[in-house]
């Protein structure tokens, strides 16, 4: 019998936790869903909270508390990185170090307060363990996977020492088989590319991904040539030297030198809102091919150490989805599977899976009947009929009760027909970044205006940002150029060419702002301007509430899928609780919302009496 395993991630950024039974996943969240504190670095008592109550275990009843790097080689690196560079970094060295003196250095001590603050704790159980932090990443991409075997490549910003590494899952072990060092790393050189673009490193990386199709090919390709001459030297096996003249993030307190690169790109760094200009879209488009081109040369390596047919993904430039669909289309392997909580947070649940079966030893098998072991990513908090009564009484809110699911379904894919905006809360809140059909506003995706409409009126963001399709799997390629199951949104494709529509002549010396709502298919609020989409496959098994909202929509329409954003505004973690979705609704143009069996029209709620200017509430991402 396995051991009940409590996975943590915390102190950098997207602090989490996950639970873990005999190795099945019990529970797992991230600690910004309960703060509403987007990112939220700091120990996450909620979450942990949360897993525990879901499992029905006090912290007493835990065998194992696994944390997902390890602090004192982390600190190894801050020493040696000071010591190398010095004299360079003192103002650095002086804010870092007395936080590692008074607090880091300490963890161990700092996990068991906050532990002892949730119960009661003896020295012999939980077992306080600590993993690597690539070892976490690996373990999240290759345990809950379905392969019995696979490589294993985690790309990120640092962990420890490592920025990347390759290993060899089977069975029920990972082999570490190559590691790339710190200050040598993709994650960082395109956190650097975010930052000079204005946007927030650690943030808004996802941003400068769909920035770039708005880049013309010709100058990116001359900015692509000045990047691999002048700041990264890229070898055949994927590993990169970055040229540290030109960087401050080891030492520094920003990412890049500002004045050397303003000299070599020929303009200054971009302010955090201003307009984006051409220049802009063509940094983008080459820091995200060369970025394509390093993650598929590593993949090609994995292979080769390897010689598996089936690759797992984790760290966070794991989470660029068009990276991804590159290499899938490269066919380097058969099989590609990846962690959907690529990022830090995913290290909790990874940490735990490595405290299973690494630490306890414990025999792996595949489950062959489901799609992977994460049940569709619906790990988190879920909420009764009664929380949501209690929401609707608070706020005065009329609404409708549906005894009959299939009519909720009914009306609400008519609402989508008519052109409204629906906020869709239903069962677990999802695990990773990305919004996956329980925590949604959805929209009709043949409508000309939503996506400016979304952006601007409902999101509150940037107007350039695409939105993403939810589509049945079955109906996938009848929009999509693709072929293989898209349930995390971590794949891009192309929208099919018989519904695409050409561009006009002169398109590409058009502005940013003018390129962008050009009418590209017969689906435009999903088409990007490259005609791409970062679907979204909904699968019966995983969330049948969803794909019977959307087989109604197919219905009523003819069109199987429906534009699927996260339920939030931007700054704003993706809602939790019933309240966090009903106060999301009010403060928006969304025209509906749904929560559970429970539908809320915007026509007939009282006006929302709030304190002060809510928007302060959230920093802007």
């Amino acid at each position: 019998m396995g051991k009940v395993i409590l996975g943590i991630s915390a102190f950098y950024h997207d602090s989490a936790a996950a639970l873990l039974n005999d190795g099945e996943i019990i529970a797992a969240a991230h600690e910004e869903r309960f703060t509403r504190k987007k990112h939220d670095p700091s120990f996450p008592k909620h979450a942990v909270e949360f897993c525990l109550k879901y499992g029905g275990f006090d912290i007493s009843e835990i065998d194992i508390v696994i944390f997902y790097d390890k602090p004192l080689l982390k600190f190894e690196r801050l020493l040696e990185t000071y010591y190398n560079f010095a004299p360079k970094g003192v103002r650095s060295f002086i804010s870092a170090i007395p936080v590692w003196l008074k607090e880091k250095l300490f963890l161990r001590k700092l996990l068991n307060d906050e532990l002892s603050k949730l119960g009661k704790i003896s020295k012999e159980k939980p077992l306080l363990l600590f993993s690597e932090h690539h070892l976490s990443h690996s373990a999240s991409a290759f345990y809950p996977s379905p392969f019995p075997e696979a490589a294993v490549l985690t790309v990120d910003g640092v962990g420890e020492w490592a920025t990347a590494s390759i290993s060899h899952g089977t069975d029920n072990n990972i082999t570490m088989l190559r590691e790339m060092k710190f200050p040598h790393s993709l994650g960082l050189l395109y956190s650097a590319f975010t930052y000079f673009l204005g946007f927030k490193v650690n943030s808004g990386e996802y941003k400068l991904m769909g920035l770039a199709p708005y880049g013309n090919s010709p100058q990116a390709a001359r900015f692509k040539d000045i990047i691999l001459k002048t700041l990264i030297d890229v070898k055949e096996d994927g590993s990169v030297f970055l040229n540290q003249d030109y960087f401050d993030y080891a030492t520094g307190l920003s990412m890049v030198k500002d004045s050397q690169w303003a000299e070599l790109f020929g303009f200054n760094r971009r302010g955090a809102e201003e307009e984006l200009v051409q220049c802009h879209g063509d940094l983008a488009l080459a820091i995200q091919e060369v970025t394509e081109d390093i993650v598929i040369k590593m993949a090609k390596t994995a292979q080769k150490l390897t010689g598996s047919k089936n690759l797992c993904m984790a760290g966070g430039v794991a989470l660029n989805c068009v990276a991804n669909s590159k290499l899938l289309f490269e066919k380097v392997f058969d099989n590609i599977w990846i962690q959907p909580a690529a990022g830090d947070a995913g290290g909790a649940l990874g940490a735990a899976y490595a405290a299973h079966f690494m630490y306890d030893g414990q025999s792996r098998t595949v489950n062959s009947s489901v799609m992977d072991m994460m049940q569709g990513a619906y790990l988190g908090p879920e909420f009764s009929e009664l929380d949501i009564k209690l929401t609707a009484r608070k706020y005065k809110a009329p609404h409708t009760f549906y005894e009959d699911f299939d009519a909720l379904c009914n009306s609400t894919a008519s609402a989508l027909a008519d052109g409204k905006v629906v906020g869709w809360f239903q069962g677990r809140m999802e695990w990773g970044p990305r919004a996956l059909g329980n925590r949604s506003i959805i929209a009709d995706p043949r409508d000309r205006e939503m996506q400016k409409r979304l952006n601007l009126k409902i999101k509150f963001r940037e107007g350039f940002r695409p939105f993403a399709p939810s589509v049945l799997y079955e109906d996938a390629s009848q929009y999509f150029d693709i072929e293989t199951p898209s349930p995390y949104m971590l794949f891009v494709a192309n929208v099919v060419k018989e519904r695409q529509i050409p561009l006009p002549e002169g398109y590409e010396n058009l502005s940013v702002r003018d390129k962008l709502y050009f009418i590209r298919s017969d689906i435009p609020g999903v088409t990007h301007l490259d005609y791409s989409a970062r679907l979204q496959t909904v699968h019966k098994e995983t969330n049948p509430q969803y794909y019977e909202l959307i087989k109604k929509f197919k219905e009523k329409t003819g069109y199987s899928l429906v534009v699927n954003t996260s339920f939030n505004i931007r700054g704003e973690p993706i809602v939790c609780t019933p309240e966090d979705a009903y106060r999301c609704f009010m403060r928006t143009d969304m025209d509906c919302l749904v929560i559970g069996n429970f539908l809320f029209d915007k026509t007939a709620q009282p006006p929302l009496s709030e304190k002060g200017n809510w928007k302060d509430e959230f920093v802007l991402d």
